[in-house]
């Protein structure tokens, strides 16, 4: 399990940015009308809102970079030796206390003018401190944008950084440039690491994954590093050495016997020398490759000599491991990454050694007393000294087919009624159906019951069987009888009808009634039987179904008029004379431009002109009063 991921931490904005998103969060997210005849604790408000939620956006923002970029201090010491090699550990923790310095400002700034809020007499003088709250925050940021965007390429970066779990099983792979270890990592791993006839063609950190005993160990190629001070390693090979002084891994320390590196074996060894301080404490073997170009018997004397004294180091830490000295297997092995002679050997004894470097340290810990408490092996006892090898009759085995064929049979087993069907082939399908779907043991059982049940059902339904005879009634009988049939079906019809035609639905015009059921006749005759006089409702029928469309409206007459029967309706020439026949009750609206005694206007002209220079002048303040914090207009 990878215990860090640095690829899902937040992308970080640079400041103009920053500006722009808490911004128009605020403006979103918060309202954004506000008028000048609000109460003044109304406008207050109104503009500390805006502040202490601009606030807050900073405040969350600033603190989810802070949290998400790792401390160096908390996480592994290879990943905190690792950033300090890749970024400077001096200039990463300036940044982000640039950023929790801008963070305490704001919360400060924030405060400060929320306290003037509160003494704000004005709406004017309400908006000022909120524009100077808010501009101060922006200058907080814009002064923190050169550490923004260092932390925005420190992220790019470290998302990019190979997912090493330091606690796992590791094997490191560590030599001169060029002397093949990119090879060995693609022949043991799928890992796919680009390989050049040029040294320094890896420049950082690679990782692949093999199995060995139904185990997960991680393969790390590092770059190649160079036999020099320690001051003058660049960044590429000081990865190679923080992985060395850090991961608890077995280590292959690569050595190109042939030369074609451009390197000698004692350069190599020289750089072996250099570093095994390194070696403590780890797996350390040493693989001689390229023997394809040059055996490791074809060396000249002095490398074989510097060799031997590479081997005896490596032999101390098999010593520091509780082996014994006499013990060199798997210390000093050849192999060649192009004929792959000896790739799977060096990735075995590599991984073999790291394994019981480990079961060793475990068993060596204080928990190993709480697991074993909790094993009990059992060792099986012998009864006697009597031998009982498992043992298959012969005569059975070579009669169904010898050694490996035989399979003991189960049939013999079967109960059946005859000894002779145990053999039997029984088919699964017969006729496309399962057989054993039609299989009952107790078919004729179930058969007898079935016929049982279905005759004590028709004695049942012979005595049921009674049914009236008409001959047996009177003819007045049948006569009722028949009536009721009939106005049995008749209703049974209706509800079909009612059933069908959907009652529910809108009533049908009456030019598409053909059936005439719907008439002001049968209306008529329906309240005459009930005793009512039919004419009022069927006038007030006939004048609801008159089309009014097209026709004037009528002047109703007065209620003096209708009392007179003589009287005549006369149509009213004008305008004026309509005004004056409508009835006293209603009040007249009077118009605008009526001058009214005492307002001194001369006359109902200089009094329209007057309201229209008064609309005039109240128009664009009517326009600003109702512009909000997103109208902005810019000055030509």
């Amino acid at each position: 399990m990878v215990q860090y991921n640095f690829k899902k931490m937040t992308v970080v904005p640079n400041g103009k940015d920053f500006i722009d998103i808490i911004l128009s969060r605020t403006q979103r997210q918060t309202p954004t009308v506000v008028h000048k005849g609000y109460a003044i604790s109304r406008l207050r408000s109104f503009y500390m809102r805006k502040v202490k939620y601009t606030q807050q956006n900073f405040h969350e923002k600033l603190s989810t970079i802070i949290d998400e970029f790792p401390r160096l201090d908390d996480i592994h010491p290879f990943y905190g030796d690792l950033l300090h090699v890749l970024y400077n550990k001096d200039h990463y923790k300036l940044a982000l206390g640039q950023i929790n310095t801008a963070r305490n400002l704001i919360g400060k700034i924030s405060k400060d003018y929320v306290k003037l809020l509160k003494y704000g007499d004005s709406l004017y003088r309400c908006k000022c401190l909120k524009v100077a709250a808010l501009g101060r925050m922006c200058t907080v940021i814009k002064r923190i944008g050169p550490s923004l965007a260092y932390l925005e390429q420190i992220r790019q970066h470290m998302a990019r950084l190979p997912s090493i779990d330091p606690n796992t099983r590791t094997v490191l792979i560590c030599g001169y440039p060029n002397v093949g270890k990119s090879s060995f990592i693609n022949k043991i791993t799928r890992a796919d690491v680009d390989v050049q006839p040029y040294a320094f063609t890896t420049k950082s950190l690679f990782v692949g994954h093999t199995d060995y005993k139904y185990l997960r160990y991680q393969v790390i190629d590092t770059p190649g590093i160079l036999d020099r001070p320690f001051e003058d390693r660049n960044i590429i090979e000081m990865c190679s050495i923080t992985a060395l002084a850090h991961l608890r891994a077995a280590v292959l320390f690569f050595l190109d016997i042939s030369g074609s590196c451009g390197y000698s074996i004692a350069q190599q060894a020289a750089l072996f020398h250099s570093i095994k301080s390194l070696f403590m404490n780890k797996p350390l073997i040493i693989v001689c490759n390229k023997t394809d170009l040059q055996p490791l018997e074809g060396i000249s004397e002095e490398d074989k000599k510097l060799v031997t004294e590479m081997k005896a180091e490596a032999m101390k830490t098999v010593i520091g491991q509780g082996g014994e000295a006499t013990n060199d297997e798997g210390v000093l092995l050849t192999m060649s990454t192009l004929t792959e002679e000896g790739v799977i050997a060096v990735k075995n004894a590599a991984c073999e050694r790291l394994l019981n470097q480990r079961v060793e340290l475990k068993m060596k810990s204080k928990k190993i007393n709480d697991c074993l408490n909790r094993f009990h092996v059992a060792m099986p006892k012998p009864r006697d000294n009597k031998e009982r090898p498992p043992c298959i009759p012969q005569d059975l085995e070579n009669d169904n087919g010898g050694a490996g064929v035989y399979s003991a049979s189960l049939k013999k087993n079967y109960i059946l009624a005859n000894d002779e069907w145990k053999e039997d082939v029984m088919p699964e399908i017969l006729d496309g159906h399962n057989v054993y779907d039609f299989v009952d043991p107790d078919i004729l059982h179930r058969l007898a019951e079935l016929e049982r049940e279905e005759g004590y059902r028709q004695a049942d339904a012979g005595d049921d069987n009674f049914e009236m005879e008409e001959l047996e009634l009177t003819p007045e009988e049948q006569k009722t009888l028949a009536e009721i049939r009939k106005k049995k079906s008749l209703l049974i019809q209706q509800h079909r009808i009612k059933k069908s035609t959907a009652e529910s639905r809108p009533t049908v015009p009456r030019k598409f009634d053909k059936d005439r059921e719907f008439t002001t006749k049968r209306m008529g005759r329906q309240l005459s039987k009930l005793g009512l006089d039919p004419t009022k409702a069927i006038n007030r029928a006939r004048s609801r179904s008159v089309s009014t469309r097209g026709r004037k409206r009528e002047r109703s007459l007065d209620r003096d008029d209708t009392d007179d029967g003589d009287a005549m309706d006369v149509d009213t020439p004008n305008k004026k004379q309509r005004m004056l026949s409508r009835s006293r009750s209603r009040s007249r609206s009077r118009p605008p431009t009526e001058v009214v005694p005492g307002e001194g206007f001369k006359d109902s002209a200089q009094k329209a002109k007057a309201l229209q220079k008064a609309n005039k002048s109240n128009k664009m303040r009517n326009k600003n009063a109702r512009r909000g914090e997103a109208d902005r207009v810019i000055p030509l």
